[in-house]
């Protein structure tokens, strides 16, 4: 656990992180729905596209969220699986115009919830779009971005104090998967390192 954050406080984080990722849509659908319950057909077409569109991205984080966050599960040792449900949680991230790509190798299931993690730490940094890499090698995981892309300066060094330690001043559950990481990190013995050279990324062994 990290010194800084009580269970009790990382369990409210990852819940406000998780909501906040999922609110926008949900709203969505709701808007849909009422438009659906006042019966104008002229609106029948836009409110078929919010439906697709937000359900697709609800199941989408939803899943991953799940994996990511949740109770130990069979899919986190199902590697084709973790490759799928992390490529379509990107894809809720990126756009048409800038995609977010996934180049995935693990081995061992104990690599696979901080694979997770890593990638959508990093993926919180893309202005717009990129490729990230995430590759188990012997005893270790490296996670890096793997494209000369735009990256966040300010959630960067934010996620920086809260690997040395410190809170974020403002929107503190925004890095809520970096408080966990350092957890199950703690649980495994082992530590991450923060690579900013050529490209950003994580090491963690």
């Amino acid at each position: 656990m990290s010194e800084i954050l009580t269970q009790t406080e990382l369990a409210e984080l990852i819940c406000t992180r998780i909501s906040h990722d999922v609110i926008g849509n949900v709203g969505a659908v709701s808007n849909a729905v009422e438009l659906l319950e006042e019966g104008d057909m002229d609106f029948i077409d836009d409110i078929r596209s919010i439906l697709k569109v937000s359900s697709t991205v609800l199941s989408a984080r939803l899943k991953f969220f799940r994996m990511a966050f949740g109770l130990n599960n069979s899919n986190l040792e199902d590697f084709a699986t973790i490759q799928t449900t992390t490529e379509n949680y990107l894809k809720t991230l990126g756009s048409q115009n800038h995609p977010i790509s996934l180049a995935l190798e693990l081995h061992t299931a104990r690599f696979s919830r901080l694979a997770m993690l890593a990638i959508m730490i990093l993926a919180d940094t893309l202005v717009k779009g990129g490729q990230i890499e995430a590759r188990e090698v012997g005893d270790k995981l490296a996670v890096i971005i793997n494209t000369s892309t735009s990256l966040s300066a300010e959630k960067i060094k934010n996620i920086k104090l809260v690997l040395a330690g410190n809170k974020p001043e403002n929107n503190i559950a925004q890095y809520a998967p970096v408080f966990y990481m350092q957890t199950l990190l703690s649980n495994q013995n082992c530590h991450v390192t923060l690579i900013e050279a050529p490209t950003l990324g994580l090491i963690m062994e």
